[in-house]
């Protein structure tokens, strides 16, 4: 199908950017397209006017200094996974990019797009709330910090305003644990995840610290699980405390099903992964 007509523009620089987004109500941002470009030839989106953010050169970049790891928004999720900077420094971050659908997605698509989409089935936006990663978004009244706890606010949906670009993803490395995953089930046609889980551990004289796990997939938005954090956290990383932490996972309401996957289903799933995931963290850790 073709979409319904729409302008289109092409700016040079983020305030212009954000200056076609605030005379233009309607207007959507255009990052790698994926998401947006399907449903406007579906007809599930009829933006009346397309922000191309494309060829903003401010907005790309990987960048590493005094413990914090910066990633622009229109870096692609092929650059993340293949950077040796993400690698050394965040590496369940470049893990979880590279499982990002296939090469051509990967190569096009971008993280800020993936972030600001916002679907609850993607697999970085997971391992951003598991890192407690922190969004920057810049509009008219100038720029401002969200934390990824608070930037996911549900199905598709997140605290961006209409007229706010997503500019940078930072993540602060001091503190975290060595030991990190990022695992899922993938849908057989999509790739996307049934059900996909982030952890980090850490070790300190032999029992876990900093534990930190986020699931996705089987709930509306990706979700810090804190019980089965804390149910770890001051444990040795024995397969005992380790499965009592995933069995916290079944305290959290799934809300996704369909006809692949029940909720049911999902919520099993979660907590084998989360399991998985764990024991995998720990070992790396140490």
């Amino acid at each position: 199908m073709y979409s319904a007509n729409f302008e289109y523009y092409r700016p040079a620089t983020l305030a212009e950017a954000i200056s076609i987004l605030s005379q233009n109500k309607d207007a959507k941002l255009l990052a790698g397209g994926h998401s947006l470009l399907p449903a406007m030839k579906l007809r599930l989106a009829q933006p009346a006017a397309l922000v191309d953010i494309g060829r903003i050169k401010e907005l790309s970049g990987i960048s590493f200094a005094n413990g914090k790891l910066t990633i622009g928004a229109m870096t692609t999720q092929g650059a993340i996974a293949a950077s040796e900077v993400v690698k050394q420094n965040c590496a369940i971050l470049a893990e979880a990019a590279g499982q990002v659908g296939d090469t051509q997605v990967r190569n096009r698509g971008t993280i800020g797009g993936s972030m600001a989409h916002a679907d609850p089935a993607a697999d970085v936006p997971i391992v951003m709330v598991a890192l407690d990663a922190t969004f920057t978004v810049t509009g008219p009244g100038g720029s401002r910090d969200i934390p990824a706890s608070a930037f996911f606010t549900g199905l598709l949906t997140t605290a961006l305003k209409a007229d706010e670009v997503l500019t940078a993803i930072t993540i602060n490395t001091s503190g975290l644990g060595k030991g990190g995953v990022y695992l899922k089930h993938p849908h057989p046609a999509s790739g996307y995840a049934v059900v996909g889980v982030a952890a980090v551990v850490g070790l300190d004289g032999g029992k876990c610290a900093g534990v930190r796990v986020a699931m996705g997939g089987s709930v509306s938005s990706a979700t810090r699980v804190k019980a089965a954090e804390d149910a770890l956290n001051g444990k040795a990383p024995s397969d005992v405390h380790i499965a009592a932490a995933a069995a916290k996972v079944g305290d959290v309401p799934v809300t996704m099903s369909d006809w692949y996957a029940s909720s049911d289903y999902r919520q099993s799933l979660a907590v084998t992964l989360v399991k998985r995931a764990l024991t995998t963290a720990a070992g790396r850790a140490q």
